[in-house]
């Protein structure tokens, strides 16, 4: 099959990627004369000591008021502790929701609501921030998205911004071998979703292609070894690998359709980020086959067709014990309708077929049978 690919295109990528098992230790190598650090750090390593022995290392303090979804309030009190200490740079240690906290806060302004849904362009100036992600799964530590939570006003959308980009990603897999089987499912998830949209989103270019191409394939061969086998250093260091590739692969790109209907999913339902991307990325694959593009894609993977990989992503939720159905919600036809009308997200545009609300209505119902 001959693919019409884009002629013109751009690639930018300013995140210094310091990886490898045990890499840790050159933390304060990389946060070098700082003389008031400020480390975002995830709750659970404030309970379990880690943050306090980075802080002892570096000097500074800690912040952990963290949700599993960040609100814009925790963003907004956190800036206040970076304003009143002056600090000169942020280290992020946790997963999707500490990084995308940590890159928001960073710009150090009074209130990001303000810019939170609303189009307003973000400030350049910035703390740098230095991530260094405890999970494979979002990829934030090297992309230029913070995905945020208003709960006074119901939404979570995400905030792209060139400043949002950390200063360099220090990314040790041995920091992954605590992580939960279930955890490391929907955050192994959200790599494939991340690899799989950025590839045939309609912003896609031949590099991030490559490395969605390369994420995907680690995926499916590492994250069900990790899921059954926690402690398997070496699968940890590849599916780790997958999750910074995937990041990369659609930083640019952008994501698309399951992206979109996550929010909602995620918003209203609760379901966990990167299980609510997942929850759909098999359908929208079976729709995309109109696309030549998925279609090759595909190919490139060894499957026979969009369908055949449609049903690889159904069979690896499944060995996950992710969730591939909504049938337990009850939703009545007004919750269906309105997960039509929120899953209307902009990156819904990115998709290479357009999704009209008949064909969001018709999924959704078929989730909930």
């Amino acid at each position: 099959m001959k693919v019409v690919e884009n002629v013109n295109w751009n690639y930018k990528q300013p995140v210094e990627i310091i990886f490898g098992s045990g890499r840790l230790s050159e933390l304060e190598k990389t946060v070098g004369k700082a003389k008031a650090p400020l480390v975002v750090s995830d709750p659970t390593f404030v309970r379990n000591g880690l943050a306090g022995k980075i802080l002892s290392v570096i000097g500074g303090e800690v912040f952990g008021n963290i949700s599993a979804n960040p609100d814009v309030s925790e963003v907004n009190e956190c800036a206040e502790l970076i304003r009143k200490n002056n600090s000169d740079v942020i280290i992020a240690l946790g997963g999707g929701s500490t990084l995308d906290l940590a890159k928001a806060a960073s710009l150090a302004v009074k209130d990001i609501s303000v810019y939170h849904g609303t189009g307003k362009d973000v400030p350049s100036e910035h703390i740098p921030v230095i991530a260094v992600p405890t999970t494979s799964g979002t990829g934030s530590e090297v992309t230029c998205v913070s995905v945020l939570t208003d709960r006074s006003r119901g939404i979570k959308a995400p905030i792209v911004s060139e400043s949002f980009y950390p200063k360099a990603a220090l990314i040790d897999p041995e920091l992954t071998l605590s992580v939960p089987p279930d955890v490391t499912a929907s955050t192994g998830i959200d790599v494939l979703c991340h690899a799989v949209e950025g590839y045939w989103s309609k912003g896609h270019q031949p590099i991030c292609d490559a490395l969605a191409v390369g994420a995907i394939r680690l995926v499916f061969e590492f994250l069900p070894v990790c899921y059954a086998k926690p402690q398997d250093k070496y699968a940890r260091e590849k599916l780790s690998e997958a999750s910074v590739m995937a990041g990369l692969a659609f930083t640019l790109p952008k994501t698309t359709s399951s992206h979109a209907c996550s929010f909602p999913l995620t918003n209203i339902y609760h379901i966990p980020h990167g299980e609510a991307c997942g929850l759909t990325l098999d359908y929208f694959t079976r729709i995309n086959a109109a696309d030549e593009r998925t279609v090759k894609l595909a190919e490139l993977l060894g499957y026979d067709g969009a369908d055949e990989l449609a049903d690889a992503i159904y069979d690896l939720k499944k060995s996950l014990r992710l969730r591939t159905s909504l049938a337990d919600l009850n939703l009545d036809d007004s919750q269906i309708s309105e997960l039509v009308r929120l899953s209307r997200h902009p990156n819904m545009e990115n998709n290479p077929i357009s999704i009209t609300d008949e064909i969001l209505t018709d999924m959704y119902k078929k989730l909930s049978s």
